[in-house]
């Protein structure tokens, strides 16, 4: 039996909340305890978050982390 895995793209919304916090890719690595790299593939979806990276990315910017999974306006 073959298994679904949800693909999980986060990289506008990410940028979206970063920008709104005034903050660089790097102040937002920095904050999140992760490398600067990884927030800029996340941001260009290059690659996809691990659960524990996606909650460190939501502390870091003060939202829960359904909100960076949550899709931008316009979007549907």
């Amino acid at each position: 039996m073959a298994t679904l895995e949800a693909v999980v793209h986060i990289g506008e919304r990410l940028k979206q909340l970063r920008i709104e916090q005034a903050m660089t890719q790097e102040e937002l690595a920095q904050a999140a305890g992760i490398g600067k790299n990884t927030v800029n593939r996340l941001e260009t979806n290059a690659t996809q978050p691990r659960p524990p990276t996606l909650r460190k990315l939501a502390r870091a910017l003060g939202v829960e982390p359904r909100e960076l999974v949550r899709r931008s306006e316009g979007n549907a």
